[in-house]
C-alpha cells in the first residue's frame, strides 16, 4: 500500500480500494465491526440514529446543539462533507483532527486485513473509523446520520436507542427504487424491537409505521404524540417523555431550519432522557447552524438540496424573502437526480439561471440542464464549465440587488463555497431563510 501517513493520502487510497462507490449490505461491514470490538459494548450513553430522504442533517445539527447546551457530551457523525472530510465527525461541536482520523483508518485497515481480507467502500471505512473513535470517547450521546437508505447502510451496524425517520421522498432510485412504500421500509430498517421510533413528518408512507409496529417499537409521530405551533413570539412544542409524561416548551426562537425537524429533535432527546428546559432550548436554537442549508453569504444563498422535495422547501423559504433585484440560480446536478422536478419546484422563485457542469462518473453536463430549463420557458443567462466558473461569471455580471441561489448538489455548493471564499465574500455567521 502506498504511503498513508496523512489524511489526504488515506482518502485517496480509500477512493481506489473498492470496485464500486456504493455497495449496500451489512455482511462485510459487520464482520469488520466485530473485529474492531464495535459490537461488544455500548458506543455511547445513548445512540440516536437519523434516517430520511431530506432533513437528516438539520435534525442532527439541532440534536447536537440541544444536547450540548443541556450539558451532554456529544458525538455527531454525518455525511457527506462540504469542504473538509473532518466535518463528518464532531465531538462537542469540534471537528475531529487529521491525526485521529489517520489512527482510526489504520485500525480499520488492520481489522479489514485480519484473518480473511474483506473489501470495504470509502463510506464503510469512514463509518467504521468514526464509530471506533466515538467508542473510545464514550460520549453521553452519539448522533449517527444514515448515508443512504437505512436497513443496509453501514451506520446500521450499531443498534440505536432512538430511531428517527425525518422524511421519505424519491431519491437514489438506482439503489432504493421509485416506490415510496419500499423506500420507507428501507429507511425504517434502522428501528429496533421495543425501542422508540420518532416519525418526523405527517406525510410518511404507511410502511414506516407498519415496520415500527411489527417490532413493537413505540411510535412517536409528528402530529400525534408531538407537534409544534407558531405563536406570536416564536413557536411552541408539545411532546412526551418515554414514560408518557406530557411536555410543553413555549417561546422557542426560529432556528432558521425546518420546524418539523426541530420538533423531531426535541422529541428524540426527550426519549433519550434529557430533561428539556425551555431557556436552554432557546439558547440552543439560537446557535444551531448547518452549513450548506439555506446558508447566506452576502447576496449568495447556498443549499445542497438535490431532489424535488428539498427544492420545494427552498422555494417556500425564498418566497418569504423577496429580493431587491433579480433572483438568479446557479444549478449543478448529478446525472442520477431528478433535474426536471428540481427545476419545476424552484422555477416560481427564479428569474434567470446559470447551469453548470459537474465532473466525475455521475456528472451531468450544463447543456443537459438547459434542455430541462427550456421546457419550463426559463431564461438561461450563461452556461459554465464548473461551479467555480459559474460563480466567477455571476460575481462579475450580477447587478446590485441581485441574489443568487446556488444549489443542486453537495459538489456544486462545496466548490461554490470555496470560490466565494477566494473572492472575499464574507460568510454570514448563521444560516437564515
Amino acid at each position: 500500500m502506498a504511503d498513508t501517513t496523512t489524511l489526504e493520502a488515506w482518502l485517496a487510497h480509500l477512493e481506489r480500494q473498492h470496485p464500486v462507490a456504493i455497495d449496500l449490505g451489512l455482511e462485510r461491514v459487520t464482520t469488520v465491526a466485530v473485529r474492531l470490538g464495535l459490537t461488544s459494548r455500548a458506543l455511547a450513553g445513548c445512540v440516536i440514529t437519523v434516517a430520511g430522504t431530506n432533513g437528516k442533517g438539520s435534525t442532527v445539527a439541532m440534536l447536537d446543539a440541544l444536547a450540548r447546551e443541556h450539558g451532554w457530551r456529544s458525538a455527531a457523525y454525518t455525511s457527506p462533507h462540504l469542504q473538509r472530510y473532518n466535518e463528518r465527525l464532531c465531538f462537542d461541536g469540534q471537528e475531529i483532527g487529521d491525526a485521529a482520523l489517520v489512527e482510526a483508518f489504520e485500525a480499520v485497515e488492520a481489522a479489514r486485513l485480519a484473518d480473511e481480507e474483506i473489501s470495504l467502500t470509502y463510506f464503510e471505512v469512514g463509518t467504521l473509523a468514526a464509530l471506533w473513535l466515538i467508542m473510545r470517547q464514550q460520549p453521553d450521546v452519539a448522533l449517527l446520520e444514515v448515508g443512504l437508505g437505512g436497513r443496509l447502510d453501514a451506520v446500521n451496524v450499531i443498534d440505536p436507542d432512538v430511531a428517527v425517520v425525518t422524511t421519505v421522498a424519491q431519491d437514489h432510485a438506482a439503489f432504493l427504487g421509485n416506490h415510496l412504500e419500499t423506500i420507507g421500509e428501507e429507511k425504517a430498517g434502522i428501528m429496533r424491537p421495543g425501542r422508540p421510533a420518532v416519525l418526523g413528518s405527517t406525510a410518511l408512507p404507511a410502511s414506516v409505521r407498519q415496520h415500527a409496529e411489527s417490532l413493537a417499537a413505540p411510535v412517536f409521530a409528528l402530529g400525534e404524540r408531538f407537534d409544534w405551533h407558531a405563536t406570536a413570539d416564536g413557536w411552541q412544542w408539545q411532546g412526551e417523555t418515554a414514560t408518557g409524561e406530557a411536555l410543553t416548551l413555549l417561546s422557542l426562537p426560529d432556528p432558521y431550519l425546518p420546524l418539523d425537524n426541530a420538533a423531531t429533535a426535541l422529541q428524540a432527546l426527550a426519549l433519550a432522557g434529557i430533561s428539556l428546559e425551555v431557556a436552554i432550548c432557546q439558547r440552543a436554537f439560537g446557535r444551531a447552524v448547518l452549513p450548506g442549508r439555506l446558508q447566506w453569504q452576502g447576496p449568495w444563498c447556498l443549499d445542497v438540496g438535490h431532489n424535488p422535495h428539498a427544492a420545494a422547501y427552498v422555494a417556500t423559504s425564498l418566497a418569504q424573502r423577496p429580493p431587491r433585484g433579480r433572483r438568479l440560480c446557479l444549478l449543478g446536478m448529478l446525472a442520477d437526480k431528478d433535474a426536471k422536478g428540481v427545476i419545476e419546484a424552484l422555477a416560481p422563485q427564479i428569474d434567470a439561471w446559470v447551469p453548470v457542469s459537474l465532473s466525475g462518473d455521475r456528472a451531468r453536463d450544463a447543456e443537459q440542464l438547459v434542455a430541462f430549463l427550456a421546457a419550463c420557458d426559463a431564461q438561461v443567462l450563461h452556461c459554465a464549465a464548473s461551479p467555480d466558473a459559474g460563480v466567477r461569471w455571476l460575481h462579475t455580471n450580477m447587478d446590485n440587488g441581485d441574489e443568487v441561489l446556488v444549489c443542486g448538489s453537495f459538489w456544486t455548493v462545496a466548490e461554490a463555497l470555496t470560490t466565494l471564499e477566494s473572492l472575499g465574500v464574507v460568510a454570514s455567521p448563521r444560516s437564515v431563510s
